[in-house]
């Protein structure tokens, strides 16, 4: 009887030393808006800074498409993720609201999508009417909910008045299906485009709409994390300083000035836009 008390003791010893192994990991992603080399290469830095301050293992996780990012979280297979403002809305609804966004890239309170094209003719939204066009993924707050919802309020309704409407997967795949001729126009995030333009990879291609600004990404927890941890979470991304080295390297990556506290209702108006346009039920 005590050699079996002693051999429940250790798998139980062994089983709870699994489990607090495991809790020492924060398994993060990305929403897969840019070729997945690229989502590695911007977040080695920023892992390498969050285990410093975190005093865990980081291990950024990458998914298939944006229904993984939203999927992983709420079913307890990631513990921070990369979100679009439309996939944080699509998570905070398949969680009945239980995640929590951190922090946002100031950048992402005024946030906007570029329309372009190499095509002369095209130089407003209505000129779209009878054109092929290629919106980014089709969970993208910037490549596709909000240049929806705008195109609508210009009279153009994509399912009825374009020649044919195209999904890239990606905003550097759009540029490419712009630029390749595969479509006559398309849109993206501003962000995007801009990195694009400065390393030379937009060719002749121009914008010729901008959207107004409106609530983008962030960083978001499930709303069962530790508190503790969470705080860690957003203090660290909090006190990336420009000014730092290791703090310039990662805002450059991430595109960022500085991160900033965000909350759930500044995101109301994408989910508004979302029902409005019949992608959230």
């Amino acid at each position: 009887m005590k050699m079996l008390t002693r051999l429940v003791f250790v798998a139980v010893a062994l089983c709870l030393a699994a489990f607090a192994h495991a809790q020492q990991v924060l398994r993060v992603s990305a929403i897969p808006d840019e070729a997945p080399t690229e989502l590695q290469r911007k977040f080695k830095p920023l892992g390498s800074y969050l285990e410093q301050k975190l005093g865990m293992k980081v291990e950024f996780m990458p998914v298939t498409d944006y229904a993984a990012s939203v999927e992983g979280l709420v079913n307890n297979k990631l513990d921070l993720v990369w979100f679009g403002g439309f996939t944080f809305v699509q998570a905070k609804a398949r969680s009945n609201g239980r995640v929590i966004p951190l922090v946002q890239r100031e950048e992402d309170e005024k946030f906007k999508s570029v329309f372009i094209s190499g095509d002369k003719a095209i130089t407003r939204l209505e000129d779209l009417k009878g054109k092929t066009f290629s919106f980014g993924s089709e969970s993208s707050t910037s490549g596709h909910l909000m240049p929806r919802h705008f195109l609508l309020g210009a009279g153009v309704n994509p399912d009825a008045d374009l020649k044919r409407v195209a999904f890239s997967g990606a905003h550097d795949a759009t540029v490419a299906a712009v630029a390749g001729g595969k479509v006559d126009a398309g849109v993206l995030n501003i962000s995007v485009w801009e990195k694009l333009q400065a390393q030379g990879k937009t060719g002749s291609l121009r914008v010729f709409h901008t959207t107004p600004g409106y609530y983008d990404y962030n960083w978001t927890v499930r709303a069962d994390m530790d508190p503790a941890l969470r705080k860690k979470i957003s203090d660290a991304f909090l006190a990336l300083n420009p000014a730092d080295p290791q703090g310039r390297e990662i805002l450059e990556l991430q595109r960022a000035t500085r991160f900033i506290p965000t909350r759930a209702e500044n995101y109301d108006s994408i989910e508004k836009a979302a029902r409005h346009a019949g992608l959230l039920k």
